[in-house]
């Protein structure tokens, strides 16, 4: 692969960011999103193809559905960690034409498969596995753009990135149907003589990642600043702040994550009277808008108040769904969990945004009074810790989209239905709360984020 590494990048030099910088950055943006779209949208195709397996002929029960749809999770979560890892030793650009073209695997694997009824079920399970190659991209897209922008500009840019990419949950539920032959938010489903062709859920994606791995050759570019080695990254599994956001990150992302990929099968157990596609599509959709606005929220207030008070709405929402279950009232089951999917997607926002401030403020703590070099010295890690930190947690927090749909089946095959499961994840809110409110909001470090435009990091650069 041939090289394309830019050497000179110090985006806090406002000069150097108006001249060169910004527009480098942007680019850089548009092109990791999107593949991060892609990738989103190959890792949660199964949401939808799961749900008319048994219409198109297979024959599968509620526990082996819920697999189909929570295996890609499992293993998009753990190739997050290599994911993460491999842009600072292989570069930003080079791993995102790989990790865009490994993408034709799951979907023209789910292609083939699906025009065969009688296909096993341990090798539907396989195939649905290598769909879990998209959920890998978000670790490498957040830790290489993270290098890009300033200080200041970190939380809109991550909120915008990854807004980017979560927005493709909410494309395939509501594209894929109408693909398949199920007509715009599945309308045509209930139509006589429909014929679904699933294996369109597959070939659909074929030409749009071929292109997202060209614009990514042709568009994208290295940063030398952002290269290390394995032994390099590991320095941030003894620092406790990976863990204590990682954990958060499991309510935030991993709610997200794991309610979109569970949501279409949930509505159609609980209200088999509506069609569930047409409704879906719209929790993913208003949790990617919504993500970019926690990280503005965050920039301005800080994202330890901002992580806090939202915790505080998703215990309130997730209770609020057990209540209405019991009344049977879809509308209102539909308006609280779209609530619980805002929360998410500002919850994933503000997470992040605590990521870079914390890691810079303790190694600049570490070197001060010890000079210039030093200080540069610890500025670079402190930036660099961060960007590991964000590619790890997100792995760690993705492991939700498999533990929320397994949740729900565990729960409605001993209950019969998915309240003990809502009342498991909202206990986990509970404590999320009061890591954010000990570990951050209490230390008033939030107060460090809050600075204004953050000038005195971006003095230290």
């Amino acid at each position: 692969m041939r090289s394309r590494t830019i050497q000179d990048w110090r985006p806090n030099d406002p000069a150097f960011w108006e001249s060169a910088g910004r527009s480098i950055a942007q680019r850089n943006l548009i092109f990791s999103i999107f593949a991060e779209f892609l990738g989103f949208s190959v890792w949660l195709v199964w949401s939808v193809v799961a749900v008319n397996l048994n219409a198109a002929g297979f024959d599968l029960t509620t526990g082996q559905l819920f697999w189909l749809i929570s295996l890609p999770a499992l293993v998009g979560a753990t190739l997050r960690l290599p994911y993460g890892a491999a842009v600072p030793i292989f570069g930003g650009r080079n791993f995102t034409v790989f990790s865009a073209a490994v993408l034709l695997v799951p979907t023209i694997g789910l292609a083939v498969l699906v025009q065969n009824p009688t296909t096993p079920y341990w090798l539907m399970l396989l195939v649905a596995s290598t769909a879990g190659l998209g959920g890998g991209n978000f670790a490498a897209s957040m830790a290489n753009i993270s290098y890009f922008y300033p200080d200041a500009k970190k939380g809109w840019a991550l909120g915008l990135n990854a807004a980017g990419g979560n927005i493709g949950v909410s494309f395939v539920q509501l594209v894929v149907p109408a693909v398949i032959g199920l007509g715009i938010l599945a309308l045509g489903g209930a139509a006589a003589g429909t014929t679904l062709r699933l294996e369109w859920a597959g070939w659909m994606w074929v030409p749009l990642i071929t292109a997202a791995t060209l614009c990514a050759w042709f568009f994208m570019d290295n940063l030398s600043v952002s290269r290390a080695s394995l032994r390099e990254q590991a320095v941030i599994l003894r620092r406790s702040h990976t863990w204590r956001i990682s954990f958060l990150y499991i309510g935030t992302f991993g709610s997200f994550i794991g309610y979109s990929a569970a949501l279409p099968l949930l509505i159609k157990l609980q209200f088999p009277e509506m069609n569930p596609l047409q409704f879906a599509f719209l929790g993913p959709l208003v949790g990617s808008v919504a993500r970019p606005f926690g990280g503005w929220l965050s920039d301005r207030y800080g994202g330890a108040t901002v992580t806090f008070w939202n915790f505080l709405v998703m215990l309130a929402a997730a209770l609020g769904v057990i209540a209405v279950l019991a009344s049977g009232s879809f509308a209102a089951f539909l308006a609280l969990f779209m609530l619980l999917f805002v929360t998410t997607g500002i919850g994933n926002g503000s997470t992040f945004r605590i990521v870079p401030t914390v890691f810079l403020r303790d190694r600049l703590a570490e070197a001060n009074g010890k000079g210039e070099t030093e200080r540069a010295t610890a500025e670079r890690a402190g930036r660099f810790e961060a960007a590991a930190v964000l590619a790890f947690s997100s792995a760690v927090g993705a492991y939700g989209g498999f533990l929320i749909p397994q949740g729900f089946s565990r729960s409605i095959t001993a209950t019969g239905g998915p309240e003990f499961a809502l009342l498991i994840f909202a206990i986990f809110y509970i404590a999320c709360l009061a890591l954010t409110w000990w570990c951050y909001v209490r230390t008033e470090s939030d107060a460090l984020q809050a600075m204004p435009a953050e000038g005195a990091l971006a003095e230290q650069s």
